[in-house]
């Protein structure tokens, strides 16, 4: 912090630290089991504060109790506050002993706020010629700034001062107090005057120079409305006045010269943290943790301590318990007003939008659903239209004639985006991504969602493969025992379905506030096991920042050449025709080629091929496997039935699907990531798939030509060299690979020189391409079979290959035993970076499911560490480029592959760039035996830039 402070009275509002430290940290709990996040959180913010400020007086300034004098001026002040959280109340004193033994003078006094006591402070030191600087974002405290007090955001590390105020109340310090009097304060039900937000409470305290005056001359108004409140309500916003005006002669409990900053008992402040299992701490502080405390699993780069005593595993954490549920429809501002106060309040809201699509890019937003607490939620109606309900209609869509009350969207948004883009408020969601793309399109109010938590990617980080799916009503029903309300069931199917605009707003009310109200019902039972369960990490490092990453690529979208699609597809269509005629011939027959009962028959019963095998249906199998045995023995009519399929795929797939994706206002492609479409952590995307172009063949090539960059800029891709071979090397420890590696030699002309015996000089295409088989198909477990099928070898010379090569890299066969045996204990494998990944069958007595989960078990701690990098250069580099000055756009991820948008004269320098950033996004985390390189290309389109 770039404040001095070594000669002013430091005092920071403790009772603030305390609810921001709760809400920003998951539970965590102390070795007896009480817990300690908002402790553990207050007492690093506090550490570090006071280092960076090393103030010459300080104190820690706490509110006493809920209860004080201006309960006698109003017997209702602050009476609308809900009880803190149930975690939160043993927490209230421990954060008190927190600041004791930091040596810092606590104070709290009965029948006075907080504010009151630091009112009263600045007011002496300014009497002795001091400067104060009060620690706080409390927008109460801004009537105290003038020129010898200042106040320091200590979230945001941001000065407020006379400019800042005025910024945020439209008048300054001094007239702050008359403001909040007529703009009232629903937070600590501060009742002002109806009709008066803080603009206009600026604007006539602006005209009138402060309440009294204006009071006197309301009748000299020209509005009807707020003429007849102004006066009607005068005497209450002169009450409110009173409950706003912080009392600065409060009889203090200690002297301001006794405020100083004393010396740190470093023994006492040790002892205290190492009692709390706040393992981080102690090591910051120079004192080796004790032998029983408890075991830490990291958050965003902090140590979180583990609940004590627990050998048997995670503890079960019960749902929520429901009595009844109160949804409200948010129809006007004063409605919307009280349940923004309240998100402010407590420091975080569920969130969720309702749309007409599920395209994020194209999807108008409908409407917004908030819930606070479980069970207590609301939604409001943004853009429900009124239309005419025809015969056969649902009872639900309201009729031409019908008004629909809902709010003004443009006065809506106005008020939810400061608290939806407010850094101390915890906006969570389940697929936030979803939401976030939404939310940030223009048109339905350009906000910037943040901070976030997901439930999706919490459950996804805790289950990924115990859980095969981890979408809302799943987890509902799995976790809650609560079945939801499905969407058909308000909108109907098929051709008959509705648009959700369509419903009127009261149809709507249950079904939308019921996915807010799941959706923190769901994070009260994940997020406490991230720490329990020691997975809090890759939910803080990989998954969590990645949701505006991702929701950023998807609104970036790529351009592609439609035209060159357009005759791809009719080139496409007419080889199509002519295998289609080439097949008919030389089955000496018409039939249904993608149909697989008429293909098996025509192969297996008319042409006699051997290996026909028929499936429990009785139709025969004609599978890629089967086609490609067939084909591999000279049967030319499997060889083109192959080749038919790939075209007919590339077409409907690709080039026809990719003409009609296109946006009709961005003119781009805009795909959807899915953060868990596979259990490794890689992502996938659809609508359209961009991750399963085929690269290695003429056609799949053709199609990525058709993806190109805007005029006057460049595509760059840059991808990971061989990372998967890579990790292998490093975790089977392998001298001569990492050798290999190190000094960039051809992996696999080095594999092949090892297993063939074969000098590097003599080595030709064939060995080696034998050698790159047997390396990738190790890493995926693969079998003698599967490699003699591959190379179209005999099985037993397919098993001498693998047996040499395991006798001439023995780590790697001890890697892939000792990971299948700690898979059978643990029934889960994990990456280098502690993502697990569950593998449920490694101990079934069927011999094809155990095989499988093994190869899986094997290969999913490498991909996944592979995924883990990558996303870790997709968080880094956005704002590496952005420091740089560079403005480069990330399009495409697809695998270990990056696509972005450079301006052509800088695109050399930002592919330089792009690449230092992904060869380093490991670090500091995990450290390698082997360097990863990334490559780039840099072309108008993406084929010639890969």
């Amino acid at each position: 912090m770039a404040v001095d402070a070594s000669d002013k009275l430091v005092l920071i509002d403790g009772s603030g630290y305390i609810f921001r430290a709760y809400h920003a940290l998951p539970p965590m709990y102390s070795p007896d089991g009480t817990p300690v996040n908002a402790v553990f959180g207050f007492t690093k913010m506090l550490l570090k504060l006071i280092d960076d400020l090393a103030p010459h007086s300080v104190a820690v300034i706490f509110d006493a109790g809920r209860v004080t004098f201006r309960n006698d001026i109003y017997a209702d002040y602050k009476a609308n506050r809900t009880d803190p959280p149930d975690e939160l109340v043993p927490q209230f004193d421990l954060v008190r002993q927190a600041a004791e033994a930091m040596s810092l003078p606590v104070i709290e006094m009965a029948g006075f706020e907080a504010d009151d006591l630091i009112a009263s402070y600045a007011k002496l030191a300014r009497a002795e010629g001091r400067k104060t600087i009060i620690v706080s974002s409390d927008k109460d405290l801004m009537q105290l700034v003038n020129d010898d007090v200042e106040m320091l955001d200590p979230m945001k590390v941001r000065r407020i001062g006379h400019d800042e105020v005025i910024e945020k109340f439209g008048v300054t310090p001094d007239k702050v107090i008359d403001v909040q009097a007529l703009a009232g304060d629903s937070t600590d039900n501060v009742p002002g005057v109806p009709g008066i937000g803080i603009k206009t409470a600026a604007e006539l305290i602006n005209q009138f120079g402060d309440l009294e005056a204006l009071l006197a001359g309301a009748e000299t108004i020209k509005q009807p409305k707020r003429r007849q409140n102004l006066i009607e309500f005068a005497e209450m916003a002169r009450i409110s006045r009173q409950l706003v005006a912080l009392s600065d002669d409060v009889a203090l409990p200690m002297p301001i010269d006794q405020l100083i900053t004393p010396m740190r008992d470093r023994d006492r402040l040790v002892s205290f943290v190492t009692t709390h299992g706040f393992k981080s701490l102690a090591t910051m502080l120079g004192a080796a943790p004790s032998a029983n405390q408890a075991s830490s699993a990291q958050s965003g780069g902090e140590a979180i301590a583990g609940k004590a005593g627990d050998d048997t595993g995670p503890q079960p954490i019960q749902p929520p318990q429901i009595e009844e549920t109160h949804y409200q429809l948010v129809t006007n501002k004063s409605q919307l007003e009280d349940w923004v106060a309240k998100a402010y309040y407590q420091g975080f809201v569920a969130v969720d939008t309702e749309t007409t699509s599920l395209s994020a890019s194209l999807a108008e937003l409908v409407g917004i659903s908030m819930a606070i607490a479980p069970g207590k939620a609301c939604y409001i109606p943004l853009r429900h239209q009124s239309k005419s309900a025809s015969e056969g209609d649902l009872l639900s869509m309201p009729a031409e004639d019908e008004a629909i009350e809902q709010i003004d969207f443009d006065q809506a948004i106005s008020m939810l985006k400061p608290l939806f883009e407010d850094q101390s408020v915890l906006k969570i969601g389940h697929n936030l991504k979803y939401d976030a793309h939404v939310l940030a399109r223009p048109q339905n109010g350009g906000i910037r969602l943040a901070p976030v938590d997901d439930t999706m990617c919490m459950s996804y980080v805790l289950d990924a493969g115990r859980m095969q799916r981890h979408n809302m009503d799943v987890l509902a029903d799995h976790w809650l025992g609560h079945q939801t309300i499905k969407y058909e069931d308000l909108c109907g199917k098929g051709k008959n379905q509705i648009s959700f605009d369509s419903l009127s707003p009261s149809a709507a009310l249950d079904y939308a506030a019921e996915d807010a109200d799941i959706t923190l019902r769901l994070w009260q039972m994940l997020k406490p096991r991230l720490a329990r369960e020691g997975v809090a990490s890759v939910y803080e490092r990989l998954e969590r920042p990645l949701i505006p990453i991702l929701a950023d690529m998807e609104a970036a979208g790529i351009q592609i050449d439609d035209a060159l699609l357009r005759r791809l597809s009719n080139d496409f269509a007419s080889r199509i025709a002519s295998l289609e005629a080439d097949i008919h011939q030389l089955a000496d027959m018409s039939f249904n080629i993608a149909s697989p009962k008429q293909l098996g028959e025509v192969l297996f019963d008319k042409l006699g091929l051997e290996g026909g095998k028929k499936s429990k249906t009785g139709a025969y199998a004609t599978g890629a496997d089967i086609l490609e045995d067939l084909a591999a023995n000279g049967v030319e009519i499997a060889r083109k039935v192959l080749d038919f399929r790939q075209l007919a795929k590339l077409k409907s797939t690709y080039t026809d699907a990719l003409v009609t994706s296109v946006h009709p206002e961005t003119k781009r492609v805009h795909t959807s990531y899915s953060m868990v479409g596979a259990s490794t952590g890689r992502l996938s995307s659809s609508d359209p798939n961009l991750q399963n172009i085929p690269i290695r063949t003429a056609e799949g090539r053709q199609i990525r030509e058709a993806f190109i960059a805007k005029e006057g800029h460049s595509l760059i891709s840059a991808d990971y060299s061989q990372i998967e071979l890579r990790l292998v090397a490093h975790v089977a420890g392998e001298a001569s690979m990492l050798q290999a590696f190190s000094d960039g030699v051809d992996i696999h002309a080095q594999t092949a020189a090892e297993v063939f015996g074969i000098p590097l000089a003599d080595m030709d295409s064939e060995t080696r391409r034998r050698a790159k088989a047997i390396n990738f198909g190790i890493i995926y477990g693969i079998s003698a079979f599967g490699l003699a099928r591959q190379l179209s070898i005999p099985r037993g010379e397919a098993q001498d290959y693998i047996s040499a090569y395991f006798a001439r890299f023995p780590g790697i066969r001890d890697y892939m035993e000792d990971t299948k045996a700690k898979a059978r204990e643990d029934k889960f494998v994990e990456t280098l970076f502690g993502r697990r990944i569950h593998i449920g069958d490694i101990a079934t007595s069927n011999p094809n499911m155990r095989a499988f989960a093994e190869r899986q078990a094997i290969n999913a701690p490498i991909q996944g560490s592979a995924a883990d990098i990558i996303k870790r250069a997709m968080m880094a580099l956005p704002p590496a480029l952005a420091q740089a000055n560079m403005p480069v756009t990330m399009l495409l991820q697809v695998h270990d592959e990056l696509i972005f948008e450079a301006p052509t004269a800088i695109a050399e320098e930002a592919a330089s760039l792009i690449r230092q950033v992904m060869e380093g996004a490991h670090q500091p985390v995990i450290t390698l035996d082997v360097p990863l390189i990334a490559e780039a290309g840099i072309a108008q389109s993406w084929a010639l830039a890969h």
